[in-house]
């Protein structure tokens, strides 16, 4: 199993509010439905930890995947390249990351 860790901001002339709805209605259950999804959470940051500092990222997306080459094959589908492409509408510079657990 991998996880797909994915931190962004939004860009400037998104809208809070606009995005996190579209999350909640489109982007979170579509990929939640992918069958080599075992689950997708977002967060929104709060701040770091011990600081007042702002958190680097407002948002984090943490997707639990079962399998990568059926994930690749659940992506490139019509309604997950329309997904993406809204997704970029309101991310700015978003970082993908895989990773795999050690422990």
């Amino acid at each position: 199993m991998a996880t797909l860790i994915v931190l962004f901001n939004l860009k400037n002339e998104a809208d809070s509010n606009a995005y996190e709805e579209w999350a909640k209605s489109t982007d979170l259950p579509v990929v939640r439905n992918l069958g080599s999804v075992d689950s997708f959470e977002v967060y929104r940051t709060a701040g770091m930890y011990g600081s007042d500092a702002a958190a680097p990222y407002q948002y984090v997306e943490v997707i639990e995947i079962s399998d990568l080459d059926r994930f690749g094959a659940d992506v490139s589908t019509d309604t997950m390249a329309k997904v993406a492409g809204e997704f970029q509408g309101f991310a700015d510079n978003p970082v993908f990351m895989i990773t795999n657990k050690f422990s």
